[in-house]
């Protein structure tokens, strides 16, 4: 990584506009920190910040988020990796943006430095982009791909796609950084959590109980509670649910299932509901954290096994469902005051 952040260090002043590329779930844990830490008071028109994986993330904290940034005078977008029209509204921007930048000279070419730390998305933005922008223009040949991974750290070199013509713009896709010193004690579970840094440096366990310890702190749990007769309307709303029924055979097993999901929230809401200790104490959230746990083998419909092979499986599925956006669309960050520094 040090080698990575050397080489696009040096391109930051070559090329015309910057586009950082956060999570839309943790804008601020993951900003990308050498950007952070050269760029000048005030706005910048050479910089972009796009918050991808939107559709994971609370749409009413992005708004938020969205305007926060704005008010710090960084220019802020949201994105969809996995939807063209989104991709469409990015690639608009950036051509936009080039040409302020080129004051509207006709015939220049542009350069965009794609940034960010690992897993969010850049690559896949990158061939959305390279696609899109090939067929607007329609041009001929074979379309270069960047790897795409749910690994952090599949992006190796720094790679140049060609997203536009008329102006001629170049796309520069660059590996992931992420820095080795975390902001807070918080900022290593997120990224695990959210897919950052590897699941094998933390143990899904601990993971499970840092996403559950954030769940049960806030209070979109209360709407689950009458899941049966609402249906799902909140921000933790199942968006897959009109899924086609043409998919693959489903299982009792597959955890994934809408009426799995339903129970999983179900008794989430149950045990929140039911505690009897203090959420805002640290050792009580753990101590119901554990049940939950427990609460869930049910739920995810798991045959007995020994504690650590049930804690390690009830773990996987529930992360599996966060990472998804099946458990619901929960945002890690919040937004804030105007008063306090953060990663903008």
């Amino acid at each position: 990584m040090a080698a990575a952040e050397r080489a696009i260090r040096t391109r930051i002043p070559l090329v015309d506009l910057v586009l950082e590329v956060r999570d839309a779930r943790i804008p601020a844990t993951s900003a990308f920190e050498p950007l952070r830490r050269r760029s000048p008071e005030g706005p910048d028109v050479r910089r972009l910040v796009a918050l991808n994986k939107a559709d994971l993330a609370d749409p009413t904290e992005t708004e938020k988020w969205v305007a926060f940034m704005k008010q710090r005078g960084s220019s802020c977008v949201t994105v969809n990796s996995h939807s063209r029209e989104s991709i469409k509204e990015l690639l608009n921007i950036v051509l936009g943006r080039t040409r302020e930048i080129k004051h509207g000279v006709s015939g220049c070419t542009g350069t965009v430095l794609l940034v960010g730390i690992p897993n969010v998305g850049k690559s896949a933005i990158v061939n959305a982009m390279h696609q899109i922008g090939r067929i607007g223009a329609a041009e001929k040949g074979k379309l270069k791909h960047a790897i795409v991974s749910s690994h952090p750290g599949e992006t190796k070199d720094i790679s140049g796609y060609k997203v536009a013509s008329h102006p001629n713009i170049y796309l520069l896709d660059t590996p992931g950084v992420l820095s080795p010193i975390f902001a807070d004690d918080e900022s290593g579970p997120r990224l695990v959590l959210t897919g950052a840094i590897k699941d094998s440096l933390l143990e899904e366990y601990e993971i499970a109980q840092f996403l559950l310890s954030v769940l049960n702190s806030r209070k979109e749990y209360r709407e689950w509670g009458d899941l049966n007769i609402l249906g799902d309307k909140s921000c933790f709303a199942d968006e897959l649910s009109t899924r086609s029924h043409h998919t693959k055979r489903k299982y009792s097993s597959d955890h994934t299932q809408d009426f799995i999901v339903r129970g999983v929230r179900q008794a989430l809401f149950e045990t929140i509901a039911t505690f009897q200790g203090d959420l805002g104490n640290e050792n009580d959230l753990r101590r119901l954290a554990e049940i939950q746990l427990t609460s869930l083998q049910n739920s995810f419909r798991l045959s007995a096994e020994s504690s650590d092979v049930m804690s390690k499986r009830v773990s996987t599925k529930l992360l599996n469902l966060y990472r998804t956006g099946r458990l619901g669309h929960c945002t890690l960050d919040c937004v804030p005051d105007v008063t306090q520094e953060v990663a903008a």
